[in-house]
C-alpha cells in the first residue's frame, strides 16, 4: 500500500488519463446497468461515468488518497459508489457480479501475484459475467505497468473459465506511447 499512496501524494500517476479511458465509453455501447466491479479503481473516472449510467458499481483500490479522491469525485458529481479501501488479496469481496472492469490492476501486480488475480475474477463474476479487459502492451521488462503478454493473458484466463472473443482486440493507445488490448472475456 504505501509504494501506491507515496506515487499518488508525489503525483507520480502517470497512467491517470483524467478520465473515463476511451475503452469504456466505447464499451458502454454493449452494457446495461448492472452489478460491476472496479479492482484497482485509482481515482475513478470509470467509477463515475457507470454511476452516472445507473450502474451498482464497487470499487476498490488499496490506496487512501485514491479512495479519498474518488469520494470527493463523487459527491461533485452527486451519484453513488460503493467505495472500498483495501487490499484485493485480504479483502473478501462478495461474488455475483455481472460485470468486472479491469483497466490498472493486473498490469500493476507484480507477474508472480497474477494467478491468484484472475481466481479473484473469476470468484467475483457469476457465470455468465463478462469481464472488461484492457490488457497493457508495454514490450519491456519490469514495471509497474508489467507488459501483459497476450498468450500468457490466454493461459491466465484459460478456456476452462473464461470464454474469449473471436473478434479483433480494442487498441487504445497511451499518452506514454504505450497501448492496451481491449477484450471481453465471459465467465464460464
Amino acid at each position: 500500500m504505501q509504494a501506491w499512496e507515496a506515487r499518488y501524494r508525489c503525483g507520480e500517476t502517470g497512467w491517470d488519463r483524467g478520465a473515463p479511458s476511451p475503452a469504456l465509453m466505447h464499451w458502454l455501447e454493449q452494457m446495461e446497468p448492472c452489478r460491476i466491479l472496479v479492482p484497482g479503481c485509482g481515482r475513478g473516472y470509470e467509477v463515475v461515468e457507470l454511476a452516472k449510467r445507473g450502474f451498482a458499481v464497487t470499487a476498490i483500490d488499496i490506496a487512501p488518497s485514491a479512495i479519498a479522491a474518488l469520494k470527493s469525485f463523487l459527491a461533485r458529481e452527486q451519484v453513488h459508489a460503493r467505495v472500498i479501501q483495501a487490499d484485493l488479496f485480504t479483502h473478501v469481496a462478495e461474488p455475483g457480479y455481472d460485470m468486472l472492469y479491469e483497466q490498472t490492476c493486473l498490469c500493476a501486480l507484480e507477474p508472480e501475484r497474477r494467478q491468484a488475480y484472475a481466481h479473484l475474477c473469476r470468484d467475483w463474476l457469476r457465470p455468465g459475467g463478462r469481464m472488461f479487459a484492457l490488457f497493457m502492451q508495454t514490450g519491456m521488462p519490469g514495471g509497474p505497468p508489467y507488459h501483459c503478454d497476450l498468450l500468457e493473458m490466454r493461459q491466465l484466463f484459460g478456456e476452462s473459465n473464461w470464454l474469449w472473443p473471436d473478434e479483433l482486440p480494442l487498441f487504445v493507445p497511451q499518452r506514454s506511447g504505450r497501448f492496451e488490448l481491449g477484450y471481453v472475456l465471459t465467465r464460464i
